[in-house]
């Protein structure tokens, strides 16, 4: 086995006024050569928005990007028309593909909105763009809800890239072991809340915790209400 831990306290972060974002790996103003990506994970940045506030309009290209509200509203519009509002339990995915604009506001001009903003390398470059969002079911605990996958038959939002999301809620001492989906894939683990053991490896909030060369996670939920995200993706040859 093989790995890597990235403490919260040593993300990126920039608090500027109407934004308050953590970055996992080099992004924007933030560089560091050792953190440009897990595989074929790019992005993982978790932003706080003040009400009434957001990012303008700007554009992407061949990326896959997933957007997790962790609590509050954020209100979606793009170039294909779509205008959405994400709450917590609701997943988006977007395939920016040959070409997108797109603007991502608080909906609220009373409450901040927190989310995850995730990107991934495609598998193909110059694919036409695409837009989905759905709800999940995270109300029962002990249970890991698959999100996204590469697969468009499965319950789920898909990408196009051989990765696999997953996330649950889990009450203290609960053990269980997570199978890597390919042999040549690493798990990326983000904490969002509470404390986890993962490999023998104790994790609090937001940190994160990268492992290679496995087959089998074995993780146990340190406290109750403890939520972990998992990003199953091909490790870059």
């Amino acid at each position: 086995m093989k790995n890597v831990l990235y403490r919260a306290s040593t993300r990126g972060h920039f608090d500027h006024g109407w934004l308050d974002t953590y970055h996992t790996f080099s992004f924007a103003s933030y560089f560091d050569r050792s953190r440009m990506h897990f595989g074929e994970l790019r992005v993982i940045n978790d932003d706080v928005v003040q009400p009434g506030e957001g990012f303008g309009t700007h554009p992407h290209e061949n990326m896959e990007i997933i957007s997790i509200p962790l609590y509050g509203a954020l209100e979606h519009k793009d170039s294909m028309g779509h205008t959405q509002v994400l709450r917590s339990g609701e997943i988006q995915v977007m395939s920016a593909g040959t070409g997108i604009t797109h603007s991502e506001y608080n909906h609220s001009d009373r409450d901040p909105v927190n989310f995850f903003q995730i990107w991934v390398f495609p598998n193909k470059e110059n694919l036409t763009p695409r837009y989905d969002q759905r709800d999940f079911d995270f109300s029962k605990k002990n249970e890991l809800v698959q999100i996204v996958s590469p697969n468009k038959e499965d319950d789920n939002l898909w990408i196009h890239q051989n990765a696999w999301f997953s996330m649950g809620n889990f009450e203290k001492d609960y053990s269980f072991g997570y199978t890597v989906k390919e042999k040549n894939h690493g798990v990326w683990v983000m904490v969002i809340e509470g404390e986890f053991t993962v490999e023998g490896q104790k994790l609090y909030q937001r940190d994160g915790f990268g492992l290679w060369d496995i087959d089998k996670i074995n993780i146990t939920a340190d406290t109750d209400n403890a939520r972990i995200l998992l990003i199953d993706v091909p490790m870059v040859p």
